[in-house]
């Protein structure tokens, strides 16, 4: 189907224009553990893995909220699961500008911005990752804000609301004061990424609503010599305490990785790893796959260490720990492992699963394993 832009001598009901769009395949490739759905090939093999559409419904619960606040705002959308049915379904009425084919691909995110740029809308709203960031800002630049509501696998970007529902807060706040401020735009090489190596890179500046308070930061990563050390700590203290008939789901990151280390085994760098008995049981494994581990009713325990800066422990490049996962391990049976070193550049840690009354029974405060023996209380917001 051809591209379409629709043209627009429309009258439109508000003088507040919103571009709002979504990425409706972002975010498959989480929890069939592929770490990413960018490219054709990439997208085929998590549908044949049985990947779920994530996007629409992360977008239909920011939308919700949206619209208890009756914000006296025009948006203008796309067609089809790329806005006007996530609108429609949230009860939010949308002009539609331009009408992407069934498929749509990053060449129709670029033409859709390009469509409410004509428009002169003055704030674009996504839902997406890092790879959708980067498709919107290759045509907007900083010429006008955009704000992103998370849905990929990885949203390194500073561009990002915490959660869905931190959306309709920023926007009320960007409407009455219009300011803003420049945020990172980050990616990855996926295939990279699949392969354990983590080679992240900044594609540009985008301008984003000026709250530090409910937009996340960029990703921090730490190589300090002392780091290490901390995490070595750590690992030892896990390691040492590990239960025999008791099932240790690991996930990504350079301090589980360490646990592995002093297991003597091996560990995906950037996956989710299962340990039974000292021993590695299953590597880089899926949500199904963990979901068949734990059917076998083997007590058990997840091991997760928070995004630095972000403070995220799920939900961020650790979708293969899905809610479903973690209800069947209990939340009382989840480990949250930090070095200090990461803590002090995290001052709260945050849980956005895509289930909000799982999300709700993490919060208040955690005890995080912080070296041997040694924990510290923080605050999951």
């Amino acid at each position: 189907m051809e591209q379409q832009i629709v043209s627009t001598d429309k009258v439109f009901p508000s003088d507040v224009r919103l571009g709002f769009l979504v990425n409706p395949v972002a975010g498959m490739g989480g929890a069939v553990g592929l770490k990413g759905t960018d490219g054709e090939r990439i997208l085929r093999e998590a549908v044949s893995k049985g990947a779920r559409k994530v996007a629409p419904d992360r977008a239909v619960a920011a939308l919700s909220d949206l619209k208890e606040m009756r914000l006296d705002v025009q948006f203008l959308t796309c067609a089809g699961e790329m806005g006007k049915d996530e609108l429609d379904s949230a009860g939010i009425k949308g002009t539609v500008v331009y009408n992407p084919p069934e498929r749509s691909t990053r060449s129709d995110t670029q033409a859709a911005v390009r469509a409410f740029l004509k428009e002169g809308v003055e704030l674009i709203v996504f839902v997406g990752g890092d790879g959708t960031a980067r498709d919107i800002i290759e045509v907007v630049g900083q010429n006008t804000a955009i704000i992103g509501v998370p849905a990929g696998v990885k949203m390194h970007s500073a561009v990002f609301a915490n959660t869905s529902d931190e959306l309709p807060g920023i926007i009320a706040a960007f409407l009455e004061s219009h300011r803003t401020r420049d945020a990172e735009v980050m990616d990855i090489d996926e295939e990279s990424f699949r392969r354990g190596v983590l080679s992240a890179k900044l594609y540009g500046m985008a301008k984003i609503p000026d709250d530090p308070v409910r937009i996340q930061s960029g990703k921090a990563v730490y190589h300090s010599g002392t780091a290490a050390e901390e995490a070595l700590e750590i690992a030892q203290y896990i390691a040492d305490g590990m239960e025999e008939g008791t099932i240790y789901v690991l996930g990504p990151g350079s301090t589980t990785a360490e646990i592995a280390m002093v297991l003597g085994e091996r560990k995906t760098l950037l996956g989710v790893d299962v340990y039974l008995d000292r021993k590695l049981l299953r590597e880089d494994v899926d949500e199904n796959g963990l979901l068949e581990v734990l059917a076998g009713g083997k007590p058990a325990r997840i091991v997760v260490t928070p995004i630095g800066s972000q403070g995220f422990f799920f939900g961020r490049g650790n979708q293969q720990i899905s809610p479903a996962v973690i209800r069947k391990v209990g939340t009382e049976n989840v480990i949250v492992v930090a070095t200090p070193t990461k803590l002090r550049g995290t001052p709260v840690l945050r849980v956005d699963s895509g289930d909000p009354e799982l999300d709700e029974s993490f919060r208040g405060r955690v005890k995080v394993v912080t070296g041997y023996k040694r924990r510290r209380l923080v605050t999951v917001q």
